[in-house]
């Protein structure tokens, strides 16, 4: 019965169940699912506290010890559950959850949108070949050695004030996030136009766009889910490095590289290691649960793997 239910599994089907009993897959799913649910409900989370992260607390921060927080590891208590942030005397938790729905709305946009140009144009390339590959081709290799960081860094510096932070920051990520995915997909496709059901669809006349959806797409499922996964902990990385360095979300949007980057200069002055740990603590199990789960996909969509499992 269990080999006969294992057979009329999908292959993609088959490959999340693969994913799901490796431990790594599933470790890697419950942080990341227990941080998107917390992200995403950052208002139930932070009215059960009953704080708001723009409620200044003068009182909870000493003025006679440089604005560091009043209490033990950064005034953690019942009422703040992580302490206040040194200087405002803001709810630390309020910032940290509301700043991870931030960072993660960026990074799944972001993200999103890179994986489908990229996978837009790599099937393009690997499929119609010729000189449309040669050209693009070219271009994907000057993007690919682009100094993205730099430009990054530059072009949110010129970016005009009244356009919201968040949209700027997951439009520049996306328009260049898309390179390596469309090397990886232009090399599969490549390989995929060769095969016989590819044939098939050309000499029967199938349109261009139905190759592309129901030829193409369906037998590139597994490597695009392992990109995403994969690709979201590396732009999550990106977009708190660049608020980290004052060049991303402004300092009145509460992010989690925002947090790490004040909570650095606060360290210094002898603050408790309360207001680095926290938001470090969350940035670190996006990252690290995004991998596991990328990990074990790439492992459940290995062919090789799957044929050692028989």
């Amino acid at each position: 019965m269990t080999t006969a239910v294992a057979r009329s599994r999908s292959p993609i089907s088959a490959a999340v169940h693969r994913t799901m009993r490796s431990g790594g897959g599933r470790i890697g799913a419950l942080a990341l699912l227990a941080v998107i649910v917390a992200g995403f409900c950052a208002p139930l989370l932070t009215a059960l506290e009953g704080q708001n992260p723009s409620d200044f607390h003068g009182e909870l921060v000493d003025g006679n010890n440089g604005g560091n927080p009043i209490g033990t590891f950064g005034g953690v208590s019942g009422a703040h559950w992580f302490g206040v942030e040194p200087g405002t005397g803001r709810d630390l938790f309020a910032l940290v959850v509301y700043g991870l729905r931030t960072t993660i709305l960026i990074a799944l946009a972001a993200t999103i949108v890179s994986v489908i140009i990229g996978a837009a144009v790599g099937m393009a390339m690997g499929y119609l070949g010729g000189w449309f590959e040669a050209a693009l081709g070219r271009f994907v290799d000057f993007m690919f050695g682009f100094p993205t960081l730099l430009f990054l860094i530059a072009l949110q510096l010129i970016v005009p004030a009244d356009i919201p932070k968040p949209v700027v920051l997951a439009v520049v990520l996306a328009a260049f996030g898309w390179v390596s995915t469309a090397r990886l997909i232009h090399t599969q496709t490549k390989q995929l136009a060769a095969r016989e059901f590819i044939d098939a669809a050309k000499a029967s006349g199938t349109p261009l766009h139905r190759v592309f959806g129901g030829e193409l797409l369906p037998n590139l499922v597994g490597t695009l889910a392992v990109v995403v996964a994969l690709s979201f902990p590396a732009t999550v990385a990106v977009s708190a490095g660049l608020s980290f360095l004052g060049v991303g979300i402004g300092a009145d949007t509460p992010d989690l590289g925002v947090l790490i980057g004040s909570s650095i200069t606060w360290t210094y002055t002898g603050a408790d290691a309360g207001y680095l740990i926290f938001p470090s603590a969350v940035l670190l199990l996006i990252v690290l649960g995004a991998t596991l789960l990328g990990d074990a996909l790439r492992d459940a969509f290995d062919v090789r793997a799957e044929e050692n499992a028989r």
